[in-house]
């Protein structure tokens, strides 16, 4: 059997599935603990560790001699057009330098690349999360000199898209959707056509609060708080996206816990739980005016979906404007799979990183 490996390195995990024939063979996920992981200053330096864990992997499923690709997750490079790259010296580099930041799935190509040396197997990345594909008058941010940008969980969103539209009897290229990524962070895009044309940004402070991400604040007051607490840029990133949404109002980020908390009478609970429903409810509303109306269907995915409350509270605010699907959870793995496997079988032309 054919087959391709699917790596997707993580800051503290490494997940890795082998597919082949539109099936999972195997997977797992290596948890990487903190005393392994401190032996390594720099997130590069771990890319033997983690190469030798993946390679014993796969040698343990004996399917090394039956790989025909490795596809990594795209890791922080320069904004460019949503697609299959294939990994080339112009990306190795920038991730290497992390020219663009640093994260663990910089990794990702670099780890695939590694395959690609020892058993001569194209390798490519799907969809990073710096896919770009805004239309010009979604880059205005209203102040000159600052520009607003792509940022979402473009792998997942278009892979969702790409599978529940089918209901519909369309194709991804061919439709307008939205699609709402809620898990600790909340992304929501704008698709039109094939490409993500409009988003809401959360990591960067736009939209709804999630459960440990401020979403769009109050600009003047933020600023007098700033002041006050005479923060550096470094901790209003982390306040913003890591220390502010439920987390901030109730002391926790897990959906779980926070239901439990409803389920038992806790009306702070319910309230701001609610609160994380209406305004993503408000954002995909608002994501409407781009298609002018004429939305085909509104797609809801991510962890907080397996919430059957959050899902029917954001439904009930959304469905007047077109069908919703959901679809729990995240895909990334299977997406990273078939953007690879569409290429191998000549359904997509791989992009050139290096042109862009």
């Amino acid at each position: 059997m054919e087959a391709i490996l699917v790596i997707n390195p993580g800051s503290t995990s490494t997940k890795v599935a082998i597919y082949g024939e539109n099936q999972l063979i195997a997977e797992t996920t290596m948890r990487h603990s903190v005393s392994e992981l401190a032996q390594y200053p720099q997130v590069m330096d771990q890319i033997a560790f983690r190469y030798q864990l993946i390679l014993e992997f796969v040698k343990d499923q004996h399917m090394l001699d039956q790989l025909k690709a490795v596809v990594g997750r795209g890791g922080l490079l320069k904004p460019i057009p949503g697609g299959t790259y294939r990994v080339d010296e112009a990306m190795l580099t920038d991730l290497r330098e992390e020219k663009y930041n640093t994260h663990a799935s910089n990794l990702g190509a670099i780890l695939a690349n590694e395959f690609t040396k020892t058993l001569g197997i194209p390798a490519f990345i799907v969809d990073p999360v710096v896919v770009d594909e805004l239309q010009p008058l979604a880059r205005i941010s209203g102040l000159k000199g600052i520009e607003r940008r792509s940022v979402a969980h473009a792998l997942n969103q278009k892979a969702v898209a790409r599978k529940l539209v089918k209901k519909l009897g369309k194709t991804y290229e061919e439709s307008s959707l939205i699609v709402a990524h809620l898990g600790g962070g909340i992304s929501i895009g704008a698709h039109q056509q094939g490409k993500m044309v409009e988003v809401v940004n959360g990591l960067d402070g736009e939209g709804p609060y999630t459960p440990e991400r401020s979403g769009g604040l109050p600009l003047v007051e933020f600023a007098e708080f700033i002041l006050s607490k005479q923060l550096n840029l470094a901790e209003v990133k982390k306040l913003i996206a890591g220390e502010a949404g439920l987390k901030s109002y109730l002391g926790e980020t897990d959906l779980r816990e926070i239901q439990k908390r409803i389920d038992s009478g806790d009306q702070d609970a319910k309230f701001f739980l609610d609160g994380l429903c209406y305004q993503v409810g408000k954002s995909i509303s608002e994501l409407a005016a781009v298609f002018k109306g004429q939305v085909d269907a509104i797609i809801l995915t991510g962890g907080l979906i397996h919430s059957e409350y959050v899902g029917n509270a954001i439904t009930e605010y959304v469905d007047w404007l077109a069908p919703v699907l959901k679809f729990p959870g995240e895909m990334e793995m299977q997406a990273l799979y078939e953007g690879a496997n569409r290429v191998l079988a000549g359904e997509e032309t791989p992009l050139d990183y290096s042109q862009m």
